[in-house]
């Protein structure tokens, strides 16, 4: 009788406690909120990367994931001298990457971007096999990257791609510059200057537009093969910039070289890639910090949402970016067709963007 005065007494006790108190009971509230973890790996260390990275956390702040609070990242940037690279260095690199990848499985973390092609291409193996999502930016090709397609990214990966429909580039380059109608460009063997050449070049003929190339090696002086290629006056009217490592060697060296070559001869300078081109007229591309973003919604999903990546296509931005310094316009005395400035608005840095927000 006196144990069942107990328990009632027990009972009526617990049922007069006040809900706070009973909430406090509960083990889910008593969890400290959840820290995600990012490894984040890249190939030698240039300022469009960091770009791509700063877009990438942003669309994660903007999604409160944010670092410092719940949000821990792991960065590897492996180094690599792309000018005098040979091959037993970048075998070194492939090894190093393998190893990184090899430390991310024991570490498992939530999710790995990577930086690049190259990141992207010698990593994704060894991470899909323990089973850590992976999201790439900067990747100027996906199927340079190991994907299937320029949509799907194939098992464990997904992300976002500089990749942009030369033609579209081409035609806004020709509303520009109407009266040019042979183009040369100067480029290494790295891969995506390759790519973005011969793609340029089947787009520009399309429009009528000769583009002549000159194969270079990394260690090169651009100016005599921008002599071969302008030719005295009677080669190229236009010299545009692919998307290659080589106009970033030695403190943007070969871009200068270029610009000096080009304001001498009063010829534009243009290029197909939105990293800094000392005396180019025209940018026109995709925008590293933007791909950052879309990389960063596709880890959203895959950290709040726990979509595979095998479900999410790639990402890529639709519009090309395109940007006009008007000074550089107003030395070569270039004129502007007023269907362009109908279309310019000004940014903080002096540019022009043409159809702002695309």
């Amino acid at each position: 009788m006196k144990k069942i005065v107990k328990l009632c007494a027990c009972t009526l006790l617990f049922c007069a406690l006040p809900g706070g108190a009973m909430e406090l009971l509960l083990p889910s509230s008593m969890d400290a909120p959840y820290t995600f973890k990012i490894e984040v790996l890249q190939v030698t260390d240039i300022e469009p990367y960091q770009q791509s990275l700063d877009g990438f956390l942003k669309t994660l702040q903007d999604n409160e994931i944010v670092q410092g609070k719940n949000l821990q990242i792991n960065r590897v940037k492996i180094d690599f001298d792309v000018e005098k690279g040979g091959f037993w260095d970048k075998f070194g690199v492939l090894l190093r990457i393998r190893h990184e990848a090899e430390r991310i499985t024991r570490a498992k973390p939530d999710l790995v971007l990577t930086i690049g092609s190259t990141a992207t291409k010698y990593s994704r193996a060894i991470l899909d096999d323990a089973h850590i999502p992976v999201v790439f930016t900067a990747v100027a090709n996906p199927q340079d990257a190991g994907c299937t397609s320029l949509v799907d990214a194939g098992s464990g990966v997904t992300g976002a791609t500089l990749y942009m429909d030369m033609s579209d580039s081409m035609k806004m380059v020709n509303q520009i510059f109407p009266a040019v109608q042979k183009i040369g460009m100067i480029h290494t063997d790295d891969v995506n200057g390759i790519a973005h050449v011969e793609n340029a070049r089947t787009s520009a003929k399309e429009l009528g537009i000769t583009i002549s190339s000159k194969l270079v090696d990394k260690r090169d002086d651009i100016i005599p093969s921008l002599k071969e290629l302008f030719k005295d006056g009677s080669g190229a009217q236009m010299f545009a910039v692919p998307l290659d490592t080589y106009y970033g060697l030695r403190n943007y060296e070969p871009t200068r070289d270029l610009s000096d070559f080009a304001f001498e001869y009063k010829i534009p300078v243009i290029t197909f890639a939105m990293v800094r081109v000392p005396g180019a007229s025209l940018y026109i591309g995709a925008d590293f910090g933007v791909i950052g973003n879309l990389s960063g919604l596709q880890a959203v999903k895959i950290l709040k949402m726990h979509k595979k990546p095998d479900v999410l296509p790639i990402l890529r931005q639709q519009n090309p970016t395109i940007l006009i310094d008007p000074e550089r316009m107003t030395a070569l005395n270039i004129s502007l067709p007023g269907s362009i400035l109908e279309r310019k608005s000004l940014r903080n840095d002096g540019f022009w963007q043409i159809g702002a927000g695309q």
